[in-house]
């Protein structure tokens, strides 16, 4: 008996986001470990540059509702127009190569970066389209655990390579190009069907579901506490171990294993745990429970100049990456409407996009005047608030499994 076309593109898909995923993890290094290692220790970028490079890939996440609205508009396939978008972030990576300056390279990062995040209202979309509904989580969190096997050994690897070299740094840089042209061919060959248009122009119409949908809209609210806390800290992270001023002073090396290889190992082991979670789970007790290993790493890692507590915080940072993974990519799959996938995580990535185009910046600025410590408490109060917010709509179980 032949395949049913449904499970013919399920399998399609999933082959090639196993490919794609390997140069998702190598570029995935770029945002959390590289670039800004590149900026402090190579260039001694200053608060401005190190947040604009900081906050590359959030740029890209708030272009998320033009993208969607321009690829609506002109009738493209996601996956086809994903695809563009990537080749144009590789170009910016290959340019950022090219030169060794700041100004380039801080502008071909942040072009590479945003490529790499403006699709991803493309890829859910994908996604529901081509997976199950009962299965999403677990092949979504295959393809995960491909990602972040790739950035444990890339952080690894590259952090030796550049450890004593990181003159050499712009053959990494030609090593995240190459990644994104593998992406790119990739998405080209997932089948994927345009989004069905609505008759609006309009990229910022999209954003009526916040006003229409009260459940969505309190999510969004307490999301953005959440996440504007926790991108504050994570460039942070960089900075604490590789700026003189602070104690620690970690070579490149120690950096990638405490910001790329440790946490990545343990998203590794624990995403297919996650992955059947939120398939089954009640979404909303889920997030709480990230949400608090979210807290509980930031003071972990922030506290302690011992390489113990670094470890230890890098490793409870990982385990709840691991279920902010899934939970990120799929949830607004459990509160779209049929045929709004894309127009609601393209709101949830627009708003991501804000408050991580901003935090990285006035994380710098602030760091300037206070200490890390302080700011983790700071950022830890502000992740347990957005929970506590979120207690009561563990009550909505029709809309969230």
């Amino acid at each position: 008996m032949s395949e049913s076309p449904a499970a013919s593109r399920t399998q399609i898909t999933y082959f090639y986001e196993l490919w794609r995923s390997a140069a998702a993890g190598i570029i995935e290094t770029a945002g959390t470990t590289f670039l800004l290692t590149i900026a402090v220790k190579q260039f001694a970028a200053g608060s401005v540059s190190k947040g604009v490079v900081a906050g590359s890939g959030s740029l890209g996440l708030l272009m998320s509702l033009l993208v969607v609205s321009l690829v609506k508009s002109k009738g493209w396939r996601t996956g086809k127009a994903a695809s563009w978008i990537l080749a144009i972030g590789a170009v910016g990576f290959f340019l950022a190569s090219l030169l060794p300056y700041l100004s380039v390279f801080v502008c071909g990062c942040m072009i590479g970066m945003a490529a790499s995040s403006a699709i991803i209202p493309l890829l859910t979309q994908m996604y529901h389209e081509n997976y199950p509904e009962d299965k999403r989580g677990q092949f979504f969190s295959r393809t995960v655990m491909v990602r972040i096997a790739m950035a444990a050994g890339f952080s690894k690897l590259a952090g030796d390579a550049l450890s004593g070299h990181i003159a050499e740094y712009r053959w990494l840089l030609l090593v995240f190009s190459v990644a994104l042209v593998l992406a790119s061919f990739c998405l080209a060959r997932c089948p994927t069907t345009p989004i069905l248009s609505d008759g609006g122009t309009n990229p910022f119409r999209a954003l009526r579901f916040v006003r229409d949908d009260a459940l969505f809209r309190r999510t969004l609210i307490c999301w953005m506490f959440m996440g504007f806390a926790n991108l504050m800290m994570i460039p942070l992270r960089v900075e604490y171990l590789a700026n003189p001023k602070y104690s620690v002073a970690a070579t490149v090396g120690m950096i990638a294993l405490l910001t790329g290889v440790i946490p990545n190992l343990a998203r590794l082991i624990l995403s297919p745990v996650w992955g059947y979670l939120f398939d089954h789970m009640n979404f909303f007790l889920l997030r709480v429970l990230l949400n608090f290993g979210f807290a509980i790493g930031i003071l972990t890692f922030f506290t302690s100049d011992s390489l113990t507590g670094l470890v230890i915080g890098a490793i409870i940072f990982g385990i709840s990456n691991s279920g902010g993974d899934v939970a990120w990519g799929l949830w607004v799959t459990k509160f779209a409407p049929p045929g709004h996938v894309a127009d609601y995580m393209s709101v949830h990535t627009f708003l991501t996009g804000i408050r991580g185009v901003l935090a990285p910046l006035i994380a710098f600025q602030v760091a300037a005047y206070y200490s890390l410590g302080g700011l983790a408490c700071c950022s830890s109060a502000l992740i347990v608030l957005a929970t506590l917010m979120l207690i009561p709509e563990v009550r909505w179980k029709s809309k969230i499994q």
